[in-house]
C-alpha cells in the first residue's frame, strides 16, 4: 500500500465517520423538534374565552398549546441549525485524528513489507502495546516472516547440498571418461572398467534425484490414495531387500512384529520401513545386531527400528533428519543422505511423529508413531 493509497483510505474513513455523525445529529435534532412540540402542546386547558399574553400578543386559550409548540420548535430548530455545522466539523476533525492513529500501525506493516525481499527478511514490526486486531495482525505478519525466513534458509541450504552431492558422481564420470580418452592404448578391459565406474556413478545420481523428487513431493503434500496399512506386513519385504547384505555382515536380526494398523499412502509408508531397515543394515558394524518391532496402542501404530553402529552424539541426533546430513557411521558409506529426511517428511504428511535416540556403546533407535487413522 503506497502512501497515496494510505492517505486515501484515511480520507475515506474520515468522510464515512463524518457522514455518520451528521446523520446521527440530524436524527437527534428531528427527535428533539418532535418531543419539544409534543410536550409544550400538552398544556392544561383554560376556560373558553380566556386570553393569554404570549410575547406581547393576546392569544386565545384555545390556541395557546399550538402557539407555544410552534415557538418552542422554532427555538430548537434555530439553535440546532447553529450547532449542527459545529458538531459535524468537530466530528470530522476528531475522525481524521483518530483514523490516522488507528492506521499508523498498518502503515508500519506496509512499510515493513515494502522493505522486504528474499535476501532481506530480518525486519520485524514488533508492534507490542495492546491486544487489538491490529496488534494481532502485526504479530501474525511477524510470525509469517519467521516462517518465510526459515523456509528460504532451508531452501538455500538444500539447494547447496544437492548441488554438492550431484557434483560428486558427475565429477567421477567426467574424470573416468577423460582419463580413458587420454590413454591411446586403452583396451577393451580398460573401457569396460570405465563403463562400470560410470554406470555406478549414474546409479548414485539417479538414486539421489529420485530421493529429491520423493522428498519434494512428500513435503508438498502430494500423495496417493489413503488405504488401510499394517506396518507389520511391510517389515518382511524390507528385510528381504537387504538380507544378502545383512548375512554378509553377520548381523543378528530380531523381529517382534505384532499387528500395527494405520491408514495412508501404502507406497510411502513402505518407503519409511524400507529406509529405516536399509539404514540399520548399511550403517551397522560387522557382527552387530538389528531389531525391528511393530505394535499398536490406543493412539495408533508404532514402529521401532534399532541397530548397533558407531557412537552417535546426543547433540547431533536431530541433525540426522536433515537432508544430506550424515553421522559418523555414514561418513564413508554410500547412500544419498536423504533416507531419514524422507522418513520424517512421510511421517509428518501422515500426521505422525518420529524420534531417534542413541544407543549406549554405539548405534541408534528410531521410533515412528502413526495415528490409527492417519488423515492427511
Amino acid at each position: 500500500m503506497s502512501r497515496g493509497r494510505g492517505v486515501g483510505l484515511r480520507l475515506r474513513l474520515t468522510v464515512l465517520c463524518t457522514v455518520l455523525a451528521a446523520l446521527v445529529s440530524a436524527l437527534l435534532l428531528w427527535l428533539g423538534w418532535l418531543l419539544v412540540g409534543g410536550v409544550i402542546s400538552a398544556v392544561p386547558a383554560l376556560p373558553p374565552g380566556t386570553t393569554v399574553r404570549v410575547r406581547n400578543l393576546r392569544v386565545p386559550a384555545e390556541v395557546l398549546g399550538a402557539a407555544l409548540a410552534d415557538a418552542a420548535r422554532a427555538d430548537v430548530l434555530r439553535t440546532g441549525l447553529m450547532a449542527f455545522p459545529l458538531v459535524v466539523g468537530a466530528a470530522a476533525v476528531l475522525s481524521w485524528l483518530v483514523v490516522g492513529r488507528v492506521l499508523r500501525p498498518l502503515r508500519r506493516v506496509t512499510g515493513t513489507a515494502r522493505r522486504l525481499s528474499a535476501e532481506s527478511l530480518d525486519d520485524r514490526i514488533a508492534l507490542g502495546g495492546g491486544h487489538g486486531e491490529v496488534t494481532e495482525l502485526a504479530d501474525s505478519f511477524d510470525a509469517m516472516l519467521d516462517r518465510l525466513a526459515s523456509s528460504f534458509q532451508m531452501q538455500r541450504r538444500f539447494v547447496a547440498n544437492a548441488s554438492h552431492e550431484l557434483r560428486t558422481p558427475l565429477a567421477v564420470m567426467r574424470t573416468e571418461v577423460d582419463v580413458t580418452l587420454a590413454d591411446p592404448s586403452a583396451d577393451v578391459a580398460e573401457l569396460r572398467r570405465m563403463a562400470e565406474v560410470v554406470r555406478g556413478a549414474t546409479y548414485r545420481a539417479d538414486a539421489l534425484v529420485e530421493g529429491l523428487l520423493l522428498l519434494a513431493r512428500t513435503e508438498a503434500g502430494v500423495a496417493g490414495p489413503s488405504t488401510d496399512v499394517d506396518l507389520a506386513e511391510l517389515v518382511p519385504p524390507a528385510l528381504a531387500a537387504v538380507r544378502a547384505e545383512a548375512d554378509e555382515r553377520r548381523l543378528r536380526v530380531r523381529l517382534h512384529c505384532a499387528a500395527a494398523p494405520t491408514t495412508g499412502d501404502s507406497a510411502l509408508l513402505d518407503r519409511v520401513v524400507g529406509n529405516l531397515v536399509e539404514n540399520a543394515v548399511r550403517h551397522n558394524v560387522d557382527g552387530g545386531w538389528l531389531e525391528v518391532r511393530t505394535e499398536a496402542d490406543n493412539s495408533g501404530a508404532l514402529l521401532t527400528v534399532g541397530s548397533s553402529g558407531a557412537v552417535v552424539p546426543e547433540a547431533t541426533v536431530e541433525q540426522l533428519f536433515e537432508p544430506f546430513r550424515r553421522g559418523a557411521q555414514r561418513a564413508s558409506g554410500g547412500g544419498s543422505g536423504l533416507g531419514l529426511s524422507i522418513v520424517r517428511a512421510v511421517v509428518s504428511a501422515h500426521r505422525g511423529s518420529v524420534a531417534a535416540e542413541p544407543v549406549d556403546g554405539g548405534g541408534l533407535v528410531i521410533r515412528v508413531h502413526l495415528p490409527a487413522t492417519a488423515a492427511r
